[in-house]
């Protein structure tokens, strides 16, 4: 049987070697679900929050077999620090399972330049103007393919605008790119960042990202970081974060 558990000190202890925010969102019942093999005393873990699982503890089968019933998506990217959950992720999703690599950094708050980050923030071309999102930038995001995950896992906009933050370049009232918290956890938010296809290479995700993690660092919020390819990798440095180590993910089609 699988549980839905909240983060009792016997989940903390299971998920203790995790450096992950959306494993702490979780766990602080702050955002996304908890489940294990026993309400009682478990040995296995799972979190997830949007599009990302992790899997802790003991290997599980039945854990990484199980699909909650309101979780009606067909994506989701799946992680586990225990190489030996692999094979079971393989075993049950089999060619729908995609191995990728992603690329962690390390959570150093001291380590930014705001003064360089002011600049990448204050260097864009005079058609776009930078804004944070409100209620119409909330709406206008859930709508689009290409933003949609800058608000997708909030509730609604009083959700977002309690504990998310972001902020999106506008070309003639319009987002074309933006950075924003996929996630939100006690202490700080993980960040989303994209733009529109025909508007990349134009520093706006460098002015977007910037603006955000000034804004974090306003607030006393840390602005975590996972990269899903190189590119990221490079944007994340350049603002100031230190790589840590890449680490073997599932992206799994047809969920």
């Amino acid at each position: 049987m699988i549980y839905q558990v909240k983060g009792t000190k016997e989940i903390k202890e299971i998920f203790a070697d995790w450096q992950e925010t959306m494993v702490w969102s979780c766990i602080q019942g702050v955002m996304g679900h908890l489940y294990a093999d026993s309400l009682v005393h478990p040995r296995s873990a799972m979190a997830i929050l949007g599009d990302f699982c992790f899997f802790a503890g003991i290997p599980n089968l039945e854990l990484v077999s199980y699909k909650p019933e309101w979780c009606n998506q067909d994506f989701i990217i799946m992680t586990a620090l225990s190489s030996d959950w692999f094979s079971f992720i393989k075993a049950v999703y089999g060619k729908e399972a995609k191995k990728v690599s992603r690329f962690a950094f390390k959570k150093e708050p001291d380590l930014f330049d705001r003064e360089k980050l002011s600049a990448f923030a204050e260097t864009i071309k005079d058609e776009f103007t930078l804004r944070r999102i409100d209620r119409e930038i909330y709406d206008y995001c859930r709508m689009q393919d290409w933003s949609r995950d800058f608000v997708s896992s909030y509730t609604d906009y009083d959700e977002y605008k309690k504990i998310g933050l972001g902020v999106v370049a506008l070309r003639d009232g319009t987002p074309v790119s933006g950075a924003s918290s996929y996630s939100s956890y006690q202490g700080g938010i993980e960040i989303e960042i994209d733009t529109k296809e025909e508007y990349r290479r134009q520093g706006l995700a460098t002015a977007c990202g910037a603006r955000l993690i000034l804004e974090c660092l306003e607030r006393g919020l840390y602005p975590s970081w996972d990269a899903q390819n190189r590119w990221s990798v490079a944007l994340a440095e350049k603002l100031g974060y230190c790589f840590e180590h890449e680490y073997t993910a599932y992206e799994i089609k047809g969920y």
